[in-house]
């Protein structure tokens, strides 16, 4: 069955434009068909179509129910955009599918792009999580400033993945059951050694993804499936 988003279904009960559209003229659903739906905060609804127009779907809500998320910690994804977008696009939507919980773009010292669409991204969010039927929709933050970000970053364990020749931990080894876990990726460029220096001054732990020297989005997705791989 096909996922549609409605994260207004406690005050309205029409499927946004988009959602209509693709419901009734893709999908080619009719009156009195059901439909389920979500709400991106972990509820889904069982709904029956009680008029199928193509730009204002309405339905009545027939059952409702929370899910439970895959994993009981909270994971936030902190990466600076790759050159080639689509490579970043992919990484996101690829966390989604995984289960990350928050996104957020870094802009650092070597970052070769400096600007992004956010609301393109956001679009490839709630697609893959539509597609992989994940009723828990990932936040997805503005181009940050990286010094910026990691002073303020609150989450209980802190990682920063980078390249250069130091002691690193296995971010497997790190990852501990029911914590919320932030990890670092840096540019093509890698972080500056500064930026590194700053991290580990406020409590960041620097971690290994592996013996290979991975590509930016690479990174991303190998993080995020360790850190819901080893709370699973």
């Amino acid at each position: 069955m096909y996922l549609f988003y409605t994260p207004d279904i406690l005050t309205s009960h029409v499927l946004s434009e988009e959602e209509s559209q693709h419901c009734v003229r893709v999908l080619r659903y009719t009156r009195g068909d059901e439909i389920l739906l979500t709400d991106g905060k972990g509820n889904t609804y069982t709904a029956r179509i009680t008029n199928p127009h193509p730009k204002h779907c309405e339905f009545e809500v027939l059952t409702q129910e929370k899910q439970q998320k895959a994993h009981d910690f909270y994971l936030h994804i902190a990466i600076a955009p790759t050159k080639n977008i689509e490579r970043m696009e992919w990484m996101v939507e690829k966390c989604t599918e995984i289960g990350v919980d928050e996104i957020t773009p870094l802009l650092c010292r070597f970052s070769e792009r400096k600007q992004i669409r956010t609301d393109r991204l956001e679009k490839i969010v709630l697609s893959a999580a539509k597609q992989s039927l994940t009723p828990y929709l990932p936040k997805l933050n503005e181009l940050t400033d990286y010094d910026t970000f990691v002073r303020q970053a609150t989450e209980e364990t802190k990682f920063i993945a980078h390249c250069y020749k130091e002691e690193k931990r296995d971010l497997k080894d790190e990852i501990k059951r029911g914590k919320s876990v932030l990890v670092l990726i840096g540019p093509e460029g890698d972080f500056s050694e500064q930026e590194v220096e700053e991290a580990l001054a406020l409590g960041f732990v620097p971690v290994s993804l592996g013996n290979s020297r991975l590509r930016t989005e690479t990174a991303g997705v190998v993080a995020c499936h360790t850190a819901v791989l080893m709370n699973a």
